[in-house]
């Protein structure tokens, strides 16, 4: 069983920075893909970001390319989502995720562990 617990969430003006974590506990944690997701009341949860176990491969939705970065720390079993000039439109829940795999991951349903989720609130 893995534990994620996410934090950094919060409420930020338009053209902001936040970074979220996600630190990770549990079994031994080696050789886990992770992800970023979000969600919105009334809709589906929306991949974000991926990033492979080694980190050398990442994934991002068309829309927070060039401002967003995922990243992690292999030793602190920690994965981060650095999310610059945000918009009012990246308002959500988010949410990280993990599956048993060195590769990225980007399908929602292929995840087996996932955090509570954090809240980022972006105003205009």
């Amino acid at each position: 069983q893995v534990q994620l617990v996410e934090s950094g969430g919060g409420l930020v003006q338009a053209g902001g920075s936040l970074r979220l974590s996600c630190a990770a506990s549990g079994r031994t944690f080696s050789g886990y893909g992770m992800g970023w997701f979000r969600q919105v009341p009334g809709k589906e949860r929306e991949f974000v970001a991926g990033i492979s176990w080694y980190g050398d491969s990442r994934n991002y939705v068309d829309s927070v390319k060039g401002r967003f970065t995922i990243s992690r720390d292999n030793a602190k079993n920690t994965v981060y989502l650095q999310m610059n000039n945000l918009k009012p439109e990246d308002t959500a829940v988010y949410y990280c995720a993990t599956k048993k795999t060195y590769g990225v991951v980007s399908g929602r349903t292929e995840y087996d562990y996932w955090g509570q989720g954090t809240q980022v609130t972006v105003s205009s």
